[in-house]
């Protein structure tokens, strides 16, 4: 698997829970970024030449935000600077607000051939609460519409909101699965440093739920999901079998992707080398940069075999096919009973928070619960 993020930095408005590197504008220049792509696209095919693209993912900021005409041009250069996979999965990110028909066929007809629509709430209060610019009515025409053009698409949900019940949330997580097709991404709502949602938090302007409500939420979520036929294939995302996104199993089973655009990170095998790419956060910096040098990064960075394995375990977790043994002594250069303490997987095992087999260490449901607890006493 080889995949192609590319990071659209702008918002028509910032979010007071978001975290992320977006950026609200007055005016964009789409012809100027549509340039810009294509120069730093150039710049990583000559840098990891004949690889098979099988995922590109456009996300943001609100990718919906840009001209059908800049998707193409960016989709048809990747075309042309590797080869690409007959089944290569295309996904851009959309908003409810920025989304209507004649755009969503102009996406499919650029190539889109996925899309993932930021819901975050079918409740018009919680909307209001989050700082989303939709209501729930435009949630649902977003997503009738993602059903008219799109065989496969998914939708976001967040739980655990300040003052949901359980009851509450199970009644509109019913909801979402009928509402969906085969794939929904539901995640816990957490304060961030550094965004409006941790200044107002802190000074008590709102409560989030208790540690052990967050956990009730999380099972029921898990109930409910794996009962219609969308098991959890990672913490948060579910899926019927085949409908998971492919482009971001790239990233948790630790294989190799480019990052374009603002603040894009990725991961790049170079030779024997496995290097880190991080691009410029600020859009203009990333822009001035790109036409400069053909590349909006920062100095590249080695991935030590130490930092590879641990990199490698602590995303393949995520998944519930967990990962094999066989990758991390890849990663790392040593057998696995060197990196990993033996006495330390059989208490994880015997509390019942992983599975273990000859040739790979899963999570289990209560493991992906605890994660967190699981890497700090492995690791």
């Amino acid at each position: 698997m080889f995949g192609i993020y590319v990071h659209w930095p702008f918002c028509a408005s910032k979010c007071p829970y978001c975290d992320f590197n977006s950026h609200v504008r007055d005016a964009v220049d789409h012809a100027a970024w549509r340039d810009a792509y294509i120069r730093e696209i150039n710049y990583y095919a000559m840098l990891a030449p004949g690889r098979t693209v099988t995922s590109i993912f456009f996300g943001g900021g609100t990718p919906s935000l840009m001209e059908p005409e800049t998707v193409k041009v960016v989709i048809d250069q990747i075309e042309k600077s590797w080869p690409c996979d007959p089944d290569m999965e295309i996904t851009l990110e959309a908003n409810p607000t920025s989304v209507e028909a004649a755009k969503l066929k102009s996406f499919r007809e650029a190539g889109v051939n996925r899309v993932s629509i930021g819901v975050q709430s079918l409740r018009d209060e919680s909307l209001s609460f989050l700082g989303r610019k939709h209501d729930r009515n435009e949630a649902l025409k977003s997503i009738d519409l993602a059903k008219e053009n799109f065989e496969r698409f998914s939708f976001d949900l967040m739980y655990a909101r300040p003052q949901q019940k359980v009851s509450d949330w199970v009644q509109e997580l019913e909801e979402a699965v009928n509402l969906s097709v085969g794939h929904l991404s539901l995640y816990q709502l957490t304060i961030e440093e550094g965004t409006p949602f941790h200044t107002w938090h802190a000074r008590g302007d709102f409560m989030m739920p208790s540690e052990d409500l967050g956990g009730e939420f999380y099972e029921i979520t898990q109930s409910i999901l794996g009962a219609a036929g969308l098991p959890a294939y990672e913490i948060s995302n579910h899926a019927k079998p085949g409908q998971e996104s492919r482009h971001n199993l790239t990233y948790w089973r630790y294989t190799d992707y480019v990052g374009i655009g603002p603040g894009a990170h990725g991961r790049l095998t170079l030779n024997d080398d496995k290097v880190a790419t991080r691009g410029h956060r600020v859009p203009e910096i990333w822009m001035e940069r790109v036409m400069e040098s053909g590349h909006g990064s920062h100095d590249h960075e080695v991935v030590t075999p130490e930092q590879r394995w641990m990199e490698s375990l602590m995303m393949g977790m995520r998944l519930r096919e967990g990962v094999p043994f066989a990758r991390l002594e890849s990663e790392s250069g040593k057998s696995i009973d060197d990196i990993l303490d033996p006495r330390k997987l059989k208490a994880l095992s015997e509390e019942g928070l992983i599975t273990l087999s000859g040739d790979d260490i899963k999570p289990t449901t209560a493991g992906m619960q605890r994660l967190n607890g699981v890497f700090r006493y492995l690791l």
